[in-house]
């Protein structure tokens, strides 16, 4: 069987980041912890959903993903000062929550859900970085897909109680595979 849309897709990988003479490994899923999905969902990148299509188990695949494919390119306008008092609860400000290397959840003026990582506390502001952790990174991708079949309900299950999920169209080819 070929992955293609709206089936579950499980596989393993090294995520690399940087560029050729300085990549660091950022991400690993291994045969204990594979990234499993449900394929055409549009809850993965478009581009490495791709790379994976007309795949099958076996098929190993290295391939690039380069920043405006991914979570696009660094911008420092999403650097943000904000005030303490944005973090109070009660009324006290929540040091336990708000420190160095934590990731916040947050809401826009516009309500839309957004995570920040609290880059420095100081005074009475909070820098905050609403860039993705991986905006502005080149992804170089190698693995192996170690399953694909039709989504049990069991499958299904675990992707809405928090389990991976991913999606795109089947292209009837292999084009990250070897």
């Amino acid at each position: 069987m070929r992955i293609a849309t709206n089936k579950f897709v499980s596989v393993i990988y090294d995520l690399n980041v940087g560029e050729e003479d300085e990549r660091e490994l950022m991400e690993k899923a291994t045969r204990e912890a594979p990234l499993s999905f449900l394929f055409g969902t549009g809850s993965m990148l478009p581009a490495f959903e791709d790379e994976l299509a007309g795949c099958k188990v076996g098929d190993k695949f290295k391939f690039t993903i380069f920043p405006s494919d991914a979570y696009g390119e660094y911008n420092e306008e999403y650097l943000m000062e904000l005030p303490k008092t944005v973090f109070e609860v009660d009324g006290q400000f929540d040091a336990e929550m708000v420190k160095e290397g934590n990731i916040v959840p947050m809401v826009d003026s516009d309500g839309n859900r957004l995570n920040g990582s609290v880059m420095e506390v100081k005074g009475d502001t909070v820098c905050i970085d609403f860039n993705h952790p991986l905006a502005g990174e080149t992804l170089h991708f190698s693995g192996e897909v170690i399953d694909v079949h039709d989504p049990t309900q069991e499958d299904l299950a675990s992707l809405s109680s928090g389990g991976c999920g991913c999606g795109d169209d089947d292209c009837g080819t292999c084009q990250g595979c070897h």
